[in-house]
């Protein structure tokens, strides 16, 4: 079976530890690091070694409509995985706010550094539109730092079109499907 998204769960353990360390090597989760993955390397990563905090994690990752920021956004909380491998993670938040239509979008995402450049981040992020889609978001907004390269090409690959860049951030609009057509 190919990798997929799925819902955060515990047989990920070793793994999912395996990737944050690789995270927090190349920067992730230092103060300045307002991402999702730096808020969580932050709280728990002291502690995700722990098997009954990182069940509770995952459990309050997968609980329905879990929330993200202190304006709690609805958000679903996705892991692509290849069986007990952890490639990455992704976040679809339900709306937006005034900071995430500045600089975090609908989608999120990110890959461990030892599985990028393998078509992953792609895949993950065209496997969440049709879920975008279902809550009914004709179209998402999805934002990059200027200098990720790769990331840009991610988005664009999967329909992104470029708006505009407020300070450090590329913002993109991207469907979520086939609009239907009037008759």
């Amino acid at each position: 079976m190919p990798p997929r998204l799925t819902a955060p769960g515990v047989r990920v353990h070793a793994s999912f530890l395996a990737a944050m360390a690789e995270l927090r090597a190349e920067g992730r989760g230092d103060p300045g690091d307002g991402s999702a993955v730096g808020r969580d390397l932050r709280e728990y990563g002291d502690r995700w070694h722990d098997p009954a905090v990182f069940a509770a994690y995952t459990a309050r990752l997968r609980a329905a409509g879990g929330e993200t920021g202190d304006d709690r956004i609805p958000c679903d909380h996705l892991w692509y995985t290849d069986g007990p491998a952890y490639l990455g993670g992704l976040r679809l938040r339900h709306r937006l706010n005034d900071f995430l239509l500045s600089h975090g979008g609908h989608i999120g995402y990110d890959v461990r550094p030892t599985a990028r450049r393998r078509g992953h981040a792609t895949a993950m992020l065209r496997a969440a539109l049709p879920r975008a889609r279902a809550l009914g978001l004709e179209q998402v907004l999805i934002t990059c730092d200027a200098t990720n390269t790769a990331s840009r090409k991610v988005i664009e690959a999967c329909g992104g079109e470029f708006e505009d860049r407020r300070g450090a951030k590329l913002r993109f609009w991207a469907p979520t499907g086939e609009t239907p057509r009037l008759p």
